[in-house]
């Protein structure tokens, strides 16, 4: 079905191939760069308007934009959508993209007028994706074309470090010269004090019970139904620490039906559905998570004190969807395996220094990347890669 919507999202855009470019289009499936979302809206000139089309699971973040003045449209992939929306979408001069969105492989626009660019979820990566997932090889042939189509539709690639350059080199077959080093501007709003106070109180405010305490934040990433309960024993080594509160969060598409709850029922655990995993982050003094890039962000975080890597599947794992290569190099530090070594690590509460693991994939995050990125594409100025001392 994926393969008919593309084509009609060919047909579409030959037949509107000619519309004047003069808008911009920001596709969202995550709610982290609302701040730069809404200074493009600022920065545009007279007559030109920004539109988002969001994913459903942000509906939350589009009604806020709406709430600002701007035009939300939410994402379907059916034969109405596709005909409201894209002879719109080929009044765009940009298209900025926090994700792969399927209908851009069908997409034909005068490159020289329309520009795509990748504002990616994640500042890195532990886990592997694109061609770099194993289970990419056993995709039809279709589907790996479909893929390519969509990963060599974005002009730049906006990227923190040449570490995650690389990586959208080698798993998106992309050529160097399309990765620009200007920050992640998702990332800006960790350099923030009043972002991180109001944030702060706005979750003890609802949680009071986190506050002056040694918060433990346990987020581990996306298993399939069959692998989503941890091994026995993980939450009572998550709680070893009786003057700490462990704060759960579940990955949002984890399978309840599957999921041992009795597990969590324990004096300091609690799981925190009303909180993004960010939210809590802001108190979190140690991550335990595994494979999550989660751990990039919470790096930068000043209370940050330390970091578990819980891999206790990491065979598995390495098979679908793989890991990075060498990745045990760089992570600030050494991966455990079994619970009783969790229930070692938690109780040591050892300090991570994280500064060379931030100049390996934060490089250019200072908060400031959003300027650089409106500079750079929304008013044109050539050197935005260039400031990094306003």
């Amino acid at each position: 079905m994926k393969t008919f919507y593309v084509w009609v999202v060919r047909f579409l855009s030959l037949l509107f191939y000619l519309r004047p470019k003069k808008n911009v289009y920001y596709l969202m499936s995550y709610s982290n760069n609302l701040h730069m979302i809404k200074r493009i809206a600022a920065e545009l000139p007279a007559g030109q308007k920004l539109v988002v089309i969001y994913n459903p699971r942000t509906l939350a973040a589009a009604y806020d934009l709406r709430a600002f003045g701007l035009k939300t449209i939410q994402l379907r992939m059916s034969i109405s959508f596709l005909f409201h929306r894209i002879p719109q979408l080929m009044t765009a001069r940009l298209i900025f993209c926090d994700n792969y969105y399927a209908l851009l492989a069908g997409l034909i626009r005068p490159k020289d007028k329309t520009k795509i660019i990748q504002l990616w979820h994640a500042d890195g990566t532990i886990k592997c994706f694109g061609w770099e997932d194993p289970g990419q090889r056993q995709n039809s042939w279709f589907k790996r074309r479909r893929h390519q189509l969509v990963y060599d539709k974005f002009d730049d690639y906006v990227v923190a470090s040449q570490a995650m350059g690389d990586v959208f080199q080698r798993s998106f077959k992309q050529s160097a010269s399309k990765m620009q080093y200007l920050g992640t501007p998702r990332s800006d709003r960790l350099f923030s004090d009043n972002w991180l106070q109001t944030v702060r109180q706005r979750v003890l405010t609802a949680a009071p019970e986190l506050k002056d305490k040694r918060v433990i934040l346990y987020a581990p990433t996306y298993r399939s139904a069959e692998h989503v309960n941890p091994p026995v024993g993980t939450i009572e080594a998550l709680a070893a620490d009786p003057n700490a509160v462990v704060a759960v969060k579940l990955y949002q598409e984890v399978n309840r039906e599957k999921l041992e709850m009795e597990q969590f029922k324990h004096a300091n655990v609690k799981i925190y559905d009303e909180f993004t995993t960010t939210d809590l982050m802001t108190l979190a003094d140690t991550l335990v998570t595994d494979y999550s890039s989660f751990i990039f962000d919470f790096s930068l975080m000043p209370q940050a004190r330390s970091a578990i890597f819980f891999m206790y599947d990491l065979k598995h794992y390495e098979q679908q969807p793989g890991v990075q290569k060498g990745f045990e190099k760089w992570l600030p530090t050494t991966p455990v395996r079994t619970v009783a070594d969790l229930k070692q690590a938690v109780l040591a509460d050892q300090p991570v220094n994280f500064a060379t693991f931030n100049d390996q994939w934060n490089t250019y995050n200072d908060g400031k990347a959003y300027k650089r990125v409106i500079d750079k594409y929304v008013i044109g100025r050539e050197d935005a890669a260039e400031d990094y001392d306003e």
